[in-house]
């Protein structure tokens, strides 16, 4: 009688707990329709001031959203502008978008929430930092010096018990040139979030940063188009070959896909360059496309 009736109690006490695990989904699904009326006019606003404005209310919005108890279960699926990438063991997530001023002026803005056991909010904004350094790819930086970019995708590599998060995101850049990034996010002794690593390796050809590097750039004419994915087939990272349009290499406003697919493999603890993807397999082509959605905002 007795061990039934703790069992008993253990099931209730079970039951509550789950329950109070549940996010408040009415709430959220009201802040969420707020953010995403604030969120298409940081996109289709006509004015400037009126996408910055926009943005600034965005982010207030979105982080008492997020205060929420256990809002790290909620999607957030209706925000199409701005790009929700989950950690493939689920630990945290990034919220990424753009912000553009004009033509010449596309800026990131973001912020990484962690998965809190308590359900409390744990967030790290993230803080642009690209237009303030000439050298954005030879450096370790904190959430403070970010290299902005709107991730599309998140791998999960471990070495020597120490976890490596791959992020590969797109930088609209400038009217000239498109930017994508190959970024590494781990997390120091303290469980603050740490970009780049020097992991990479490969020739230095011209058309590359030449190494070493602590997060890979593509860097391409505007609207050529360029790929950079991960094809889990591979299981690898694949990208364009880029050549110049008018024999200039070093131009980045003239590199172009030249139709060749290279790509980074992961081994020891290191993303290794493979020259050429598919000389193995020519007739392969399936090569996934990303399609990061457009956004921006201010934290």
């Amino acid at each position: 009688m007795r061990l039934r009736f703790t069992y008993l109690i253990l099931l209730i006490f079970s039951g509550y707990i789950g329950f109070a695990q549940t996010p408040d989904t009415k709430s959220l699904q009201e802040k969420e329709n707020e953010l995403k009326a604030l969120g298409d006019k940081m996109i289709f606003a006509p004015m400037a001031e009126a996408r910055f404005e926009a943005n600034s209310d965005f982010v207030k919005k979105l982080v008492k959203a997020l205060e929420i108890p256990y809002s790290f279960q909620y999607p957030f699926d209706s925000l199409q502008t701005v790009s929700i990438e989950n950690a493939p063991d689920n630990s945290f997530r990034i919220f990424t978008w753009e912000l553009q001023k004009d033509d010449n002026y596309f800026r990131q803005y973001g912020a990484i929430q962690m998965n809190t056991k308590d359900g409390k909010l744990k967030l790290f904004p993230l803080l642009d930092y690209s237009e303030f350094t000439e050298k954005p790819y030879d450096s370790i930086r904190t959430t403070k010096q970010w290299i902005g970019a709107l991730y599309y995708k998140i791998l999960k590599n471990t070495y020597k018990n120490k976890d490596y998060y791959t992020l590969l995101g797109l930088d609209d850049n400038d009217f000239l040139t498109t930017k994508k990034w190959i970024d590494i996010l781990t997390f120091n002794s303290k469980g603050e979030p740490e970009f780049g690593a020097n992991i990479f390796q490969y020739t230095y050809d011209t058309i590359k940063v030449e190494p070493p590097v602590t997060r890979f750039l593509l860097e391409y004419k505007k609207d050529a188009k360029a790929r950079l994915n991960y094809d889990s087939d591979l299981n690898a990272i694949v990208f364009d070959h880029l050549v110049s349009d008018n024999n200039k290499p070093w131009q980045k406003t003239t590199l172009i896909p030249s139709g060749v697919y290279e790509g980074f493999k992961w081994k020891d603890g290191k993303w290794i360059h493979v020259k050429d993807m598919f000389s193995s397999d020519p007739e392969s082509k399936n090569v996934p496309v990303p399609h990061p959605v457009e956004g921006d905002g201010s934290f």
